[in-house]
C-alpha cells in the first residue's frame, strides 16, 4: 500500500508542477497581449517620445532665454533713446 499512496503524491505533485508551468505561460502571454494593445492605444493616441518632448522643451527654454535677454536689450535701448531725447529738448529749449 506505501508504494501505491507514494505514487499517488508522485502524480499530484507532477500535475501541480505542470498547472504551475501552464499558470506561468497563460501570464505570460497575457502581459504580452497586454503590452502590445497598450503600445497600439498610444500609437493611436499619437502620444509624442519622451525624446521629442525633451527636445521641444529644451527649444522652448532657449526660445524663452532668448526672448527674455531681448526684452532686457529692448528696455535698455528705450532708456537710452529716452534719455536722448530728454537731452536734445533741454539744449533746444
Amino acid at each position: 500500500m506505501t508504494q501505491t499512496t507514494g505514487r499517488i503524491f508522485d502524480d499530484f505533485a507532477r500535475l501541480m508542477n505542470d498547472a504551475a508551468g501552464v499558470a506561468t505561460g497563460v501570464r505570460r502571454e497575457a502581459e504580452n497581449v497586454m503590452r502590445s494593445q497598450a503600445e497600439r492605444v498610444l500609437r493611436e493616441l499619437d502620444v509624442v517620445t519622451r525624446e521629442e518632448f525633451d527636445t521641444v522643451r529644451d527649444v522652448a527654454v532657449a526660445a524663452r532665454e532668448e526672448s527674455e535677454r531681448l526684452a532686457a536689450r529692448v528696455a535698455e535701448l528705450e532708456a537710452r533713446l529716452a534719455r536722448l531725447e530728454a537731452a536734445a529738448a533741454g539744449t533746444t529749449v
